[in-house]
């Protein structure tokens, strides 16, 4: 098979929450909401998130886990359409040539938010693994920040 010719793996996963879409935007794109919910179970603290919400603008969270590890990841914003999209890359410090694209959509749903997030482009199947397992983890928190 030659280089190129190959599909990297993504995943798709989708939560409706009991937010409108401005509110479920907001815990995007705000560092103050981002600190409260972002990471999975295992994550004890956000530490430090940064966004600078435009095309081109960059982002940055890092986490500590529940054994004091540090895990910090970063990327650029490619697409924002406010309360409805979010398109970015997504790249870890420890492994920055493996860069993905995560896409977060909010659609209404029921007075709520149908959320759906879309990541692409990962490394091999152990890291589409590890990213399905974070941001389930992560989504149930957002879901709980909304309850």
């Amino acid at each position: 098979m030659h280089a190129g010719t190959t599909t990297k793996p993504s995943l798709t996963l989708a939560r409706r929450l009991n937010a409108s879409p401005a509110q479920v935007y907001a815990a995007w794109t705000e560092p103050e909401r981002l600190v409260r919910w972002f990471g999975p179970e295992n994550i004890n603290a956000v530490v430090h998130a940064e966004t600078d919400v435009r095309v081109g603008g960059r982002f940055r969270v890092i986490m500590e886990d529940d054994k004091g590890g540090i895990h910090n990841v970063s990327g650029v914003y490619l697409e924002i359409v406010p309360n409805e999209r979010l398109r970015f890359t997504w790249a870890w410090i420890t492994t920055p040539e493996r860069e993905s694209v995560v896409t977060v959509t909010l659609a209404p749903a029921a007075g709520g938010t149908l959320l759906t997030l879309l990541h692409e482009q990962l490394f091999d199947e152990a890291a589409r693994a590890g990213h399905t397992h974070g941001w389930t983890g992560s989504l149930e928190k957002l879901e709980a920040y909304f309850a």
